[in-house]
């Protein structure tokens, strides 16, 4: 099945190159999470602070569980922010 992921603000230098406006297109496997996803491009699980499905709010918890991706599905993920 093939997903859109995407990266932003820092999480972004962790795409390949030819990815446009933070994304790229991914072909995964019925069992990939989105954990296993961040653990492929190298991205520290830490640095996941914000994870959404489709526009939807993923808890940590669910985070690692299969099947949750489905086939066009769109996977955004965020650092923690910072500022003042």
């Amino acid at each position: 099945m093939e997903i859109t992921f995407k990266l932003y603000a820092t999480l972004s230098q962790y795409l390949p190159a030819g990815s446009v406006n933070h994304s790229i297109n991914i072909k995964i496997s019925d069992s990939d999470t989105a954990f296993s996803l961040l653990d492929k491009f190298n991205v520290p699980r830490e640095s996941a602070h914000l994870v959404l499905l489709n526009g939807v709010y993923v808890n940590p918890e669910d985070r690692d569980k299969p099947h949750f991706i489905k086939d066009g599905d769109t996977l955004a993920i965020w650092p923690p922010v910072a500022g003042g």
